[in-house]
């Protein structure tokens, strides 16, 4: 290759590695609320390739690590199929005595968390789930363990998620029972490490160490009596009339894989309540609304 070729090849890598710098830099100038909708078109057309090859690397990887464990599952499910009829005419019978009504087996999508790095890593979650799979902004995320978040933006077949622990999220929050209701937010401190906060406690109400607290179900976001997490102790008591609570988190977004993402038919349903995360993640996904 004569050496004019080569020079003038360096030349234009080198004038596209500072073009794509600049860009970067301007795109981390810009305001959140113009980000979101560039990164959302950057996902549903240049990065689209790059989601679906990690979607399927996800999707192996993981077939690959739990083909031993499904297999023990199985066999004991087998197993406990056997006292399943019997289980249920109990509990249908004990419900129709204590006047409840059946669990909610619909109105949620499954969905991966898909990997991600940058500035926002551990402050939202790519899900594999978006508008074609029926998400919508502003619904609940959770895990059979709890509260990871609601969705931020919602694209084609890739959604965002805001999880507790970024610094806007805030949830109305109760203790289990419905007698003391606050307001839950995260809280990042070196020596408490990813903790929650339980915010607006009355002085005259003292929560003891260990006690559950959850979801409300005020304000028609969250549905009522999903965990969030359990009370560490008294942060703060400045203020004379109220308390703050160091709360530690029933679920950490960076440990979860698979998250449900609700419909808004689900979350009207069970405003009133007790939302069993185990039953909605045992049961099968419903159609959306």
């Amino acid at each position: 290759m004569p050496i004019g070729a080569e020079r003038y090849g360096s030349r234009a890598d080198a004038i596209a590695f500072l073009a794509c710098l600049v860009l970067s830099l301007t795109a981390l100038a810009l305001p959140e609320a113009l980000r979101r909708p560039i990164a959302g078109a950057l996902r549903t057309t240049v990065l689209a390739p790059v989601l679906a090859v990690e979607r399927q690397a996800v999707t192996a990887r993981e077939q690959r690590q739990n083909t031993v464990r499904l297999r023990a599952e199985r066999d004991s499910f087998a197993l406990a199929a056997a006292f399943v009829p019997e289980l249920r005419a109990e509990n249908a019978q004990l419900r129709k005595l204590l006047k409840l009504g059946g669990r909610l087996g619909y109105g949620f999508v499954d969905a991966e968390v898909l990997h991600q790095t940058g500035l926002s890593d551990g402050l939202t979650l790519v899900l594999s789930a978006g508008r074609r799979e029926g998400v919508v902004p502003a619904a609940p995320v959770i895990a059979p363990g709890g509260l990871v978040g609601m969705v931020a933006s919602v694209d084609a077949h890739t959604s965002v998620a805001m999880a507790w622990t970024h610094p806007d999220f805030r949830v109305s929050a109760m203790v289990e029972g419905g007698r003391v209701f606050g307001i839950v937010a995260s809280r990042r401190a070196e020596a408490s490490g990813e903790m929650m906060e339980l915010r607006g406690i009355s002085y005259r109400e003292g929560l003891a160490p260990g006690t559950a607290v959850v979801t409300s179900g005020l304000g028609g976001v969250y549905p009522r009596g999903i965990p969030l997490g359990s009370v560490a102790g008294v942060l703060n008591e400045s203020g004379g009339w109220e308390r703050t609570y160091l709360l530690r988190p029933a679920v950490h977004p960076a440990q979860v894989s698979h998250v449900m993402v609700l419909f808004p038919s689900r979350v009207r349903d069970t405003l009133t309540t007790d939302f069993d995360t185990t039953q909605a993640a045992a049961a099968p996904p419903g159609t959306p609304p």
